[in-house]
């Protein structure tokens, strides 16, 4: 028997991402029904999230729960996780696109069911963890992401969109913090908020809890750019396309150091920066690359 191709909703990172057989009536993200019998494992299926690679090699993870907006819960979370580390350990992935199945709202931010339940203190605190655990991920990917905010980007799911490198807009999505108004506080993304938007305008989105238009997010080095609706599904693929067609192995190597500089006192982040350039200077990757050029031709890398 030939085995079927990956389906969206199932991580496509392993070998056994495509093979997977579901019955007639199993539907993407909604579990395994039926499976042939393979040597290889195969992977978790996704509840909340849609994930597919094209032949490009752009990971989109889709975040999938329309009727909760697409609240941070400790399940989404966890299968974020997963999804990115999925695209991480998938050689054939060069870019990642983060978005959304919803029509209106990106994310509504963390479930705040959550705050008031009737949970153990140190329950809520190990959950927070997967915040840090996400943030971290996609710092060191390793591969190039773009949050393709299609829709409202509201308080946690605005930390998750300011981890990505990239951020493209669709006109009239709106970004904001609103926690303050329910009497919470933006705690776990306030470090990448004030690293990405100047401190007197992060102070007045914390402080305030008001939203601001995409232009404006613009504007204040949240948003990268902002398209029209009907330009938006282009313009994110655009951008994926073009990034995903660049070197892996210096795209990684540039990745890393900047995660890793951007905290670092100025003298030592030129001397680490400095090693890092040695080290891209190395590489063949890097000849093929400047060969090309001359030679006005595509490059074909190597990876080393």
């Amino acid at each position: 028997m030939v085995p079927p191709s990956n389906r969206i909703g199932y991580p496509a990172g392993s070998a056994g991402a495509t093979i997977q057989a579901l019955s007639d009536d199993a539907t993407p993200g909604a579990g395994i029904r039926q499976s042939e019998q393979w040597d290889f494992p195969l992977p978790m299926a996704y509840e909340t999230l849609l994930y597919e690679v094209d032949d490009g090699g752009v990971a989109t993870i889709k975040l999938n729960q329309p009727e909760t907006r697409n609240a941070l819960s400790n399940e989404v979370l966890g299968e974020l996780i997963d999804g990115f580390e999925s695209a991480r350990d998938d050689d054939a992935v060069r870019c990642v696109v983060l978005t959304s199945s919803h029509e209106k709202v990106f994310s509504s931010g963390a479930n705040l069911s959550g705050f008031a339940g009737d949970v153990p203190l140190v329950h809520k605190h190990l959950g927070s963890e997967r915040f840090v655990r996400l943030f971290r991920l996609i710092g060191e990917l390793g591969k190039p992401t773009i949050c393709a905010a299609n829709g409202h980007v509201l308080a946690g799911s605005l930390g998750i969109a300011l981890a990505c490198d990239l951020i493209v807009a669709k006109e009239g999505a709106e970004f904001g913090t609103p926690e303050i108004n329910v009497g919470a506080f933006p705690f776990m993304i306030m470090a990448l908020i004030y690293r990405n938007v100047p401190r007197k305008k992060t102070n007045e989105l914390l402080l305030l809890g008001d939203r601001i238009t995409a232009a404006q997010a613009v504007e204040a080095g949240i948003a990268n750019r902002v398209v029209p609706a009907e330009e938006f599904d282009a313009a994110v693929s655009e951008w994926a396309t073009k990034l995903a067609s660049k070197s892996p192995l210096i795209m990684r190597l540039g990745k890393d150091a900047m995660f890793r500089q951007q905290d670092m006192a100025y003298l030592d982040a030129l001397d680490y920066l400095r090693a890092q350039l040695t080290v891209a200077i190395s590489t063949e990757d890097i000849v093929e690359g400047v060969t090309a050029f001359f030679e006005k031709r595509e490059p074909q890398w190597k990876g080393r």
